[in-house]
């Protein structure tokens, strides 16, 4: 089995990525989705999050991710704190989950901070998903309804897209001058024979 780590800026267009990928019959492992669902019911994650940073973190049965955002945004402290408890648990979930996927001939991890969180361990190949910094700003203000100084401070607060394609064992460009389908495409087929 291959597992294919799929990582990109903010507004490159990785999950999109990730959906061609799907489409092509391999499973996808969604790292943004699952961590939500984990923080939830993780009792080792809830236990440590209020352990750090107090038991009006959750309400319910549910991690406010408005509240732990304001906590973490601004201070790397906090959120090097919150992801060493987070991205393990998430990283054995994803081990688990792929080992039930066996019988596949590969699957995908759609994450964000794939190289970040130290997660290009866990997969075989790494690609990321590149587009040029005014169009990822334009598609994210669009789509998120922000304005241009929020988009940036986000962007500033990830790894820069030329730091990431160092890790990069393939290149996909989200740029409108190659078909997404494509590139996916030959990947899938040519690349790795990946085709049903």
């Amino acid at each position: 089995m291959i597992k294919i780590g799929v990582t990109g800026g903010i507004g490159s267009g990785k999950s999109v990525v990730s959906e061609i990928f799907r489409l092509h019959g391999i499973p996808l492992y969604n790292a943004d989705r699952e961590a939500k669902k984990l923080n939830d019911s993780s009792p080792y994650i809830r236990e440590q999050l209020t352990l750090h940073f107090g038991d009006d973190l959750y309400a319910g049965d549910k991690l406010d991710r408005k509240k732990l955002a304001s906590v973490i945004f601004h201070d790397n402290r906090k959120r090097a704190i919150v992801n060493s408890i987070i991205h393990p648990e998430l990283a054995g979930h994803f081990a688990e989950w792929s080992r039930q996927r066996e019988r596949h001939p590969a699957v995908v991890l759609d994450a964000a901070l794939l190289i970040e969180a130290g997660f290009r361990l866990f997969v075989d190949k790494v690609i990321v998903v590149y587009a040029p910094k005014e169009l990822r700003i334009a598609r994210v203000m669009q789509r998120d309804r922000l304005p241009r100084s929020e988009v940036e401070a986000r962007m500033n607060s990830q790894m820069p897209e030329e730091e990431k394609i160092k890790h990069a064992d393939y290149v996909i460009r989200n740029d409108n001058s190659l078909s997404l389908i494509k590139q996916v495409s030959e990947l899938v087929q040519i690349e790795w024979n990946l085709s049903n």
